[in-house]
């Protein structure tokens, strides 16, 4: 595999969980607005959430660090 095609793969791979990330979040979000918690206690959804929105912010940080490096080579 070459540099190139490295670099794409790990800038698709950001993009993909950048994506289910945002799915996930907005999911949650609508499960605390209507109180659809489940199994679990309110307090453990909003855990959860924004346990997710700092995972988002995480692999966004990582995508924004991949898309620098591919424009240096």
């Amino acid at each position: 595999m070459t540099n190139t095609e490295l670099q794409n793969r790990a800038s698709d791979k950001a993009f993909a969980k950048i994506t289910m990330l945002k799915i996930e979040a907005e999911q949650l979000n609508d499960d605390i607005k209507l109180g659809t918690t489940g199994p679990i206690t309110m307090e453990e959804l909003e855990l959860i959430y924004k346990g997710t929105l700092i995972e988002l912010q995480t692999w966004q940080y990582i995508s924004e660090i991949i898309e620098k490096s591919n424009k240096n080579e």
